[in-house]
């Protein structure tokens, strides 16, 4: 594996613009808009969200991860709370290179520190590369799952 050096810090202001551009990277379905109101929520609640981001010595942004700490039930945990990957991304030209697991290990610490005894995560059933980090990182599968939905019907019963 190839070395590459980098740190992990909480983002703060200056890393705004680089976690913004990495989060476009990883949900590009999502607007300038709406990633400026959801990095702005995860900031404002800090005991809440973590955000961490991977930087190089020069300064070059790598990947970032963001995790929350979910109360609430969290598929295949037994405890609660659970801190939960919420996202995880690091740039093509940095990958395999241990920045993924750097910024996870970050977060299972931060859910440990908010009292946490299970870390969990999801990805879409089709996204074979990110079950494959996930096991990689040391996660375990614990269940599979199809979600439905039906548009409920307006107007008026006779």
């Amino acid at each position: 594996m190839p070395h590459l050096q980098f740190h992990i810090k909480p983002i703060g202001t200056d890393e705004l613009t680089p976690w913004r551009s990495l989060r476009k990277d990883l949900w590009p379905q999502a607007s300038e808009a709406e990633h400026r109101q959801e990095t702005e929520e995860l900031l404002s609640q800090p005991e809440r969200y973590l955000a961490v981001i991977a930087m190089s010595p020069d300064g070059d942004a790598l990947g970032f991860a963001e995790a929350s700490i979910r109360r609430d039930y969290v598929n295949g945990c037994d405890t609660s709370p659970a801190v939960f990957l919420e996202g995880v991304y690091v740039s093509p030209l940095s990958r395999r290179m241990g920045v993924a697991r750097a910024l996870c290990t970050s977060v299972e610490q931060w859910g440990v520190l908010q009292g946490c005894e299970e870390f969990a995560s999801d990805t879409d059933i089709n996204n074979v590369d990110s079950q494959r980090l996930h096991k990689a990182l040391g996660f375990a599968e614990t269940e599979r799952v199809v979600f439905f939905r039906k548009r409920c019907r307006t107007g008026t019963t006779r």
